[in-house]
């Protein structure tokens, strides 16, 4: 894909445009994340897009961006369960006992449809569950209904511009 490079850690997936605050994907499935950048593109989500390719890389990003006044505080996270080291529900329900990042929305994006997983992301505070198509045209569907909703529609906290380009 032209417009993503090879992502570290933290790093932006798609140049940055000013004043736009970033969406925070957590994903560790590279065909996931490729899947997610490319349905961004089509929808013209033009938020800057940083990704943690696991539980520790997300935690680690949680702590280096405290404070509301931070322009790389995300708009949104989109977070998958399964990851490595530390897993989705655990970067939850440590990113919900910061005072800040209790406040950022969250959804989470996964392949599990398992009543334990809902039940327990719900309890912790994530704003939404969706369950990962396995198609693109599926998968670019939901991320059109993720835009127009958490991007253009909610009112997100901490920005007076909102953060939104897309």
């Amino acid at each position: 894909m032209a417009t993503e490079q090879e992502i570290g850690r933290g790093s932006q997936a798609r140049p940055t445009a000013p004043r736009a605050r970033p969406i925070l994907v957590v994903e560790d499935n590279p065909m996931d994340l490729d899947f997610l950048l490319q349905a961004f593109a089509e929808h013209g989500v033009l938020n800057p897009v940083q990704v943690c390719r696991d539980g520790e890389e997300a935690l680690e990003f949680i702590a280096a961006h405290p404070t509301p006044d931070d322009a790389t505080l995300p708009l949104l996270v989109l977070l998958d369960l399964r990851l490595p080291k530390v897993d989705g529900i655990e970067v939850l329900r440590q990113a919900r006992q910061h005072p800040v990042w209790k406040q950022i929305p969250f959804v989470v994006v996964t392949t599990s449809r398992e009543n334990v997983d809902i039940s327990r992301a719900y309890e912790l505070g994530v704003n939404s569950y969706i369950v990962k198509p396995v198609d693109f045209p599926a998968f670019a569907e939901v991320v059109k209904h993720i835009k127009f909703y958490w991007l253009l529609t909610n009112e997100p906290p901490f920005s007076e511009s909102n953060g939104r380009l897309a």
